[in-house]
């Protein structure tokens, strides 16, 4: 991942001075506590300028319309406090000029606006992008004193620099980085050589979030597997359950043979035909020892269980997160791509979605007059199932792995045609590549959708396998 540092901050700054400077703030939006969306207009022309301080994506650009739409930028119904904030200063203010301190990733807009008294005032939105550090502060310049930020950072937080309103604005410590920068940026300047081509620098920085952000939303799936290895490692090491319950059974069925309030008892377990030896606690009589072991049983017994069910649930969506990123992997176009948000944002949301799919399943047409359908993604799989399915078609998937549903209509079955929708469905699958692959096939009347399941999932009966080389 490329850092956004003060060369490119500087490289953005003169490509976008000329715009920025004597530009009017017409509109403020915070579509979240770390973005930050303003709308500025000058020389007849309007432009998105975007401020983002996540510590992974911190970075400045004016969005073009097909990467705002792809960010899926939302903005709430109620504005945040900071959003309201820079409202009541900001709005339909003009930016006066900019300034980029050296060696600093610190984009300063200076501000020309109006008091409650009609009195002209200057203020500056210091945007810094440090990030964990990032933050977006609006100061008075003639007081120096901090109006707002976009978080506060106090003494609990930070023992060399405090951020919060009414406390002087000052520059964050130098980093020790600066020297760095400054050799970097000198030795680029003696050699001639260009960063970015001429007038492309707010693309590239735009083009290249936008791309980062949307990957970021769709890596729930290696969350969910590692939550998966922890909960599979937890019941392999609940191996004491059945030995909990046993010292329990063995200790009751011995206690008039046994000593109360001691550290261990020596008996005989019939089930394994040893003698064991079992620590016990000395504040105890050998009944509440049982019982202590009791409740330890029935207590990892439990969580055994619960645990059980939760992986199956995981799985489940492991299986959904894999079917979507696969629909995402085979997306051609954007519309394409939007469809799989869509879904995503609808589950997320538990919207009922209609089985219309704005992009059709592929449709193949046989010599033979036979149909093949091929859904791309999770909504058309499930049309293709729901609405354009029969009860005596044929319904193919490549086994224990992600890809397209095949759905066969025909009137005239036979191996070859059986064989080709099989290689359909390992052609469009997450295992294309694989040497071979397991397919399987049923009529559609043997599909069920349980209650509540994710969009294009079904379980099966009667099904046969065919192997595709």
């Amino acid at each position: 991942m490329i850092t956004f540092d003060y060369l490119i901050l500087e490289e953005f700054t003169k490509e976008e001075k000329d715009f920025l400077t004597g530009s009017r703030i017409n509109k403020i939006q915070q579509p979240t506590r770390r973005e930050l969306l303003l709308s500025l207009r000058n020389s007849g022309k309007t432009r998105k300028f975007y401020i983002n301080i996540d510590p992974k994506f911190y970075h400045i650009c004016f969005l073009s319309e097909d990467n705002e739409k792809k960010r899926r930028i939302e903005i709430p119904s109620k504005p945040p406090m900071f959003c309201m904030l820079l409202r009541k200063y900001l709005e339909n203010s003009k930016i006066s000029k900019i300034n980029l301190p050296t060696g600093e990733r610190i984009l300063e807009l200076y501000i020309e606006t109006y008091n409650e008294l009609g009195d002209k005032i200057y203020l500056c939105l210091a945007i810094e992008l440090m990030g964990k550090h990032s933050n977006i502060i609006l100061y008075n310049t003639d007081t120096n004193l901090i109006i707002g930020c976009a978080h506060n950072v106090g003494s609990d937080k930070s023992q060399i620099r405090e951020v919060y309103g009414q406390i002087p604005y000052i520059y964050p410590p130098k980093q020790e980085n600066n020297k760095y920068i400054q050799e970097r940026y000198a030795f680029i300047e003696s050699a001639g050589v260009k960063i970015f081509p001429q007038n492309r620098v707010n693309s590239i920085i735009d083009n290249y979030y936008t791309y980062l952000i949307c990957k970021d939303k769709f890596q729930k799936l290696k969350k969910i597997n590692s939550s998966l290895a922890q909960m599979e490692s937890k019941i392999k090491s609940n191996t004491d359950t059945d030995k909990y319950r046993l010292y329990g059974d063995l200790l009751l069925a011995n206690q008039y043979q046994l000593k109360d309030y001691t550290k261990c008892a020596t008996v005989y377990d019939y089930e394994n035909n040893q003698e064991i030896t079992i620590n016990l606690d000395p504040l105890k009589t050998i009944k509440d020892n049982a019982n202590k072991f009791y409740k330890k049983y029935n207590k990892s017994k439990t969580a055994n269980i619960k645990l059980t069910e939760l992986i199956s649930e995981y799985i489940q969506t492991k299986e959904y997160l894999e079917s979507l990123e696969y629909s995402i992997n085979i997306t051609q176009n954007f519309d394409e791509l939007l469809e799989v948000i869509n879904e995503i944002e609808n589950t997320k949301e538990n919207k009922k979605t209609n089985h219309k799919t704005a992009i059709e399943p592929k449709r193949i047409d046989t010599e033979d007059g036979s149909i093949i359908y091929i859904g791309k993604n999770n909504k058309q799989n499930d049309y293709i199932i729901s609405k354009l399915a029969s009860e005596d078609d044929l319904w193919f998937h490549t086994k224990d792995c992600p890809g397209s549903h095949v759905l066969l209509k025909t009137q005239n079955l036979t191996d070859k045609l059986i064989l080709k929708c099989a290689e359909l469905a390992k052609e469009n699958s997450s295992g294309s590549l694989s040497s071979k692959i397991g397919v399987i096939y049923t009529k559609r009347k043997y599909l069920r959708k349980p209650p509540k399941a994710n969009l294009g999932y079904v379980t099966y009966k009667n099904e046969k396998e065919i192997i595709i080389d």
